[in-house]
Parts: structure tokens; C-alpha cells; sequence
């Protein structure tokens, strides 16, 4: 690669500082930019044509050998030199990773989600990043046509978010939007809207999922909001046989989701 590079070396230079900003939600929502760590999801950012501003790389390690070719490298606007420090100011974590990209974020079109063959995941007030990131390489994993992100859930672009998703974010539409105005308009569009209760009747077994289909999940604790609740076409149940009270909410968005791919595929 002969891209130019650009050498810092110090944590007071003010694209440092702009950069370690962004692990705060407030500077992302203001810049429209964020952090991804590590090769792998570089890789998947420049493969799904992501607007990658720079990589910023570690002058001791160098560049990794899996970005030297030309699809990663022509993709970044920018490549970086620094020192370890830097790379642990704007990472976050005790052991930085060796590179790390900022990244512009995306937008998407809401008509994703109003297919005929549609399979989309809504979250209500899922707020643990782990659980929305897991949810959305789960989504990936079975096809899905998009998530979408209501109020209270982890931020898309927190970076503990971003890492759960292992890539997935690139896959598929992710949308944030306001569910009391979206969950009507799917159902006017011919939507059909699935939650989850443990006091449900039916069995998510013996549910039809082969057509259109929003399922909404609600948070970890509290289920569905009542606001939700009200708006699904129903609610069903994951049979459980043990003693578990319940699943976590991204094991049993997976098990609803594999469910669906087996009768689709069926």
C-alpha cells in the first residue's frame, strides 16, 4: 500500500482529543462519527462500504497484514501512526487493541422494514449493550430484514455495543426510532407484531412466522412497556422445562428467530 501516513505522538494533539471524545454518546449523536476496534471490523466496515475517515494504527506493531490490502486501505480516508497511549486514551480499555478506525455513522430508509417477506426485530428498552449487540449478530445470523432501537436501548455506537455485534452491524439495517409512532404504522402496513410474556397462552411453537413479522423484545427486567404491550398482535412463550425463571432477553430473541428461519425454511 502507498497510502501516506501521518505520525502523532502526543495525547494533547486535538485529533486525539476529538477522537477520545467519542466514547461519550453526546459527542457521536454531535460529530455523527464513531469508533470501531480491531482488524476484524475494520475489515467489515471497508466490505460494506462504511465511511471510514481514518485507521489509526500502533507504530510499534505497524500496520496489521490483514489491512494492507487495497480494498481496506483505499477505503480510509486517512491513516495514523501513534503511540500506545493514544491508542489506549481512545479505546477505552486496559489492553488497547492494536488499531482502531473512526467511522461515520449510517443511515437508513424505515421502507426496510415494511416487506412482504419481512422479519424484523424491534427492541423496546433493551438496555445492556451486550444484549442489543448479541440481538443484532443473532438477527444477522438468521437473515432478518433489520433491528430497530427505541427509546432506552444501548446505543448502537457504544463501543462495548459495537464490539458485541462482531461485525453484524455492517450486515444489516439498524434504525433508531420512536416506537409509539412506528409500531401503528406496521400494523397499518400489514405488519404482524409478536412480543413475548411469560403469562402468554401459545407457545412460540406453534406460532406462524412466515409472514411479515416484527418481533419486539422487550427490556431485560421489565418486559414490554406497556405502551408495546398494548400494540402486539400477541404475545407467546418459550416452553421451558427446568427451573429457569426465564431466558435472557438475546437468548430468547435467538430462539425466536431460529424458530422463524425453521419455518420459513420449512
Amino acid at each position: 500500500m502507498n497510502t501516506p501516513i501521518t505520525r502523532i505522538t502526543s495525547v494533547q494533539n486535538a485529533k486525539v482529543k476529538q477522537w477520545a471524545a467519542l466514547l461519550e454518546k453526546k459527542h457521536r449523536d454531535r460529530s455523527g462519527r464513531y469508533i470501531i476496534e480491531g482488524v476484524h471490523l475494520i475489515q467489515e466496515a471497508a466490505a460494506s462500504g462504511a465511511e471510514i475517515e481514518c485507521i489509526v494504527f500502533d507504530e510499534e506493531r505497524g500496520i496489521p497484514a490483514e489491512l494492507r490490502d487495497d480494498a481496506v486501505s483505499s477505503a480510509a480516508g486517512e491513516w495514523v501512526s501513534a503511540v500506545p497511549t493514544i491508542l489506549a486514551k481512545c479505546t477505552g480499555t486496559s489492553t488497547p487493541p492494536p488499531v482502531f478506525a473512526v467511522v461515520a455513522k449510517r443511515s437508513y430508509s424505515t421502507e426496510t422494514l415494511y416487506d412482504s417477506q419481512a422479519l424484523v426485530v424491534v427492541l423496546d428498552g433493551v438496555s445492556d449493550p451486550g444484549n442489543v449487540g448479541t440481538i443484532i449478530r443473532s438477527a444477522d445470523a438468521v437473515g432478518a430484514s433489520a433491528v430497530v432501537l427505541g427509546a432506552g436501548c444501548a446505543d448502537l455506537y457504544n463501543p462495548k455495543t459495537v464490539r458485541s455485534t462482531m461485525g453484524s452491524l455492517y450486515h444489516l439495517p439498524v434504525l433508531h426510532a420512536d416506537l409509539r409512532e412506528l409500531l401503528p404504522e406496521g400494523k397499518r402496513r400489514g405488519m404482524r407484531l409478536l412480543g413475548t410474556s411469560l403469562q402468554a397462552q401459545h407457545s412460540c411453537y406453534g406460532c406462524d412466522w412466515t409472514g411479515p413479522t416484527w418481533l419486539v423484545m422487550g427490556n431485560e427486567s421489565k418486559g414490554l412497556s406497556p405502551e408495546a404491550e398494548r400494540l402486539v398482535d400477541e404475545t407467546v412463550r418459550i416452553p421451558m422445562r427446568g427451573k429457569a425463571e426465564s431466558l435472557n432477553v438475546a437468548m430468547a430473541t435467538t430462539v425466536l428467530l431460529y424458530e422463524a428461519l425453521r419455518q420459513r425454511e420449512g
